[in-house]
């Protein structure tokens, strides 16, 4: 281990996918604490999901240079190293760039070997990053010439992320220190705190007062810009067009049951069933898994299925992409899709999972809605939206009865077909979804 022997600037480090900024979410340290070559000394928010930054110096921390809440740019200071207690210091000031390991650092950086950036690469386990965490709140041993400590924390270490939570909580008075948290690690995140606001407040007259609108206006940056310039985009340049079908999906559910009872170590869910049916009628209407090169004037039919999902997050709306899904059993596509979510809802995916998709399912029937028409997610030339799945008349062999009926969407390009193509492709998806025994003749 190389200890610095003068104050060292570690500075933003390029975080790969071409990202350019990132938001600081969460310091790991504080001024005085001793760090480590490869410590996380903070949490960053990129455009693609939250990231742990380790240090690649030795010694004890002098300065942060950015608060919770600051954009900083790539290659920005982040933060200064000093020398360890006890080690002499040849001068004040200094750059990465004087560090003997500076070039290695670099070059990892740059090849996103895992070794710099948490979550980028291999190198690094879930055990140890707990590990890591737990010591920072639970405090640290330390040397008998280390410097004098900071003030002590409180027992229990308030984990807030987001400064819209901290604001929302001083606006209205609130106690973090009261307020049960239900995020991972125990983050406390916004819900948490509307519901101990709404538990906190007092009871309504019979005639409700007019309530108050407050005026705020949020920075549209991070993974909130990254989505809506992808829509914006999608909306100027693909000329879409929307289409959708009603369908018995009694046999469908009829299915997941089965499975359920038969093999519920599988984890087979509904979207695992529909990823089935989407990858298995693309490779039919090889149209719709394709993308438009208007630099070339080409329609690029891609030899390969990479389905994206939509995923409700605390962050917002995110796409994690399962590659390769035309080579995966239904087993398989679940187990995948069941570990992309939980990366999703913690922040931990990396870009290389929210890149690459050919097609995306987007199952918005959770939210308690019957229909939608879907915003194709650039460069992609299809999206199949899901509605949700509730009892209604149907007509079976010419009698009415209660079926569990829901309503298809598909959204495609019309530069890569035409109607008729995206209406067979449709069908196709809903005839398996009312009869998932179609799927067998033709595997």
């Amino acid at each position: 281990m190389t200890t610095v022997l003068t104050r060292q600037v570690f500075r933003l480090p390029d975080l790969g996918e071409g990202l350019t900024e990132a938001e600081i979410l969460e310091w790991k340290v504080a001024v005085g604490d001793p760090v480590e070559v490869d410590q996380v000394v903070v949490e960053v928010e990129t455009a693609k999901a939250a990231v742990e930054v380790p240090v690649p110096y030795a010694g004890t921390v002098r300065r942060l240079h950015a608060e919770p809440g600051t954009v900083l740019a790539v290659g920005e200071p982040l933060i200064e190293i000093g020398p360890a207690a006890g080690e002499p210091a040849d001068a004040a000031g200094g750059d990465p760039g004087t560090h003997p390991d500076a070039a290695r650092y670099r070059e990892e950086e740059q090849a996103g070997s895992g070794n710099v950036l948490i979550g980028y690469g291999t190198g690094h386990t879930a055990g140890t990053r707990g590990r890591r965490r737990g010591s920072r709140f639970a405090g640290r041993k330390t040397a008998e010439a280390a410097p004098p400590a900071p003030a002590p924390e409180p027992p229990r270490a308030l984990r807030v992320i987001s400064p819209l939570v901290r604001r929302m909580a001083r606006e209205h008075g609130l106690d973090l220190a009261a307020v049960r948290p239900t995020g991972p690690h125990g983050v406390i995140l916004r819900r948490d705190v509307e519901q101990a606001i709404a538990q906190g407040a007092p009871e309504e007259p019979a005639a409700a007062p007019v309530r108050a609108l407050r005026a705020e206006r949020i920075p549209l940056r991070g993974l909130r810009r990254t989505v809506a310039d992808k829509l914006s985009r999608s909306r100027r340049e693909i000329p879409d067009a929307t289409t959708w079908v009603d369908v018995d999906a009694t046999g469908l559910l009829d299915a997941k049951n089965a499975l359920a009872r038969v093999r519920p170590d599988l984890g087979i869910g509904l979207l695992a069933l529909l990823a089935r049916i989407c990858v298995d009628g693309l490779t039919r209407f090889p149209e719709l898994n394709s993308s438009v090169d208007t630099d070339r004037a080409e329609i690029v039919r891609h030899g390969h299925v990479n389905l994206g999902f939509a995923a409700q997050t605390d962050r917002g709306l995110v796409v994690p992409v399962v590659h390769d899904a035309h080579l995966m059993t239904t087993a398989r596509l679940a187990a995948e899709l069941t570990r992309l979510t939980g990366l999703a809802r913690s922040g931990r995916l990396p870009p290389s999972a929210l890149t690459g998709g050919t097609f995306t399912l987007n199952n918005y029937g959770v939210f308690g809605v019957d229909g939608s028409t879907p915003i194709i997610n650039h460069p992609e030339a299809a999206i199949l939206g899901v509605g949700r799945i509730i009892d209604r008349s149907w007509v079976v062999d010419g009698t009415v009865t209660a079926r569990k009926v829901a309503q298809l969407s598909l959204t495609f390009d019309h530069r890569v077909c035409d109607g008729g193509t995206a209406g067979g492709f449709l069908r196709y998806v809903a005839d398996c979804v009312e009869n998932p025994a179609i799927l067998l003749a033709h595997t």
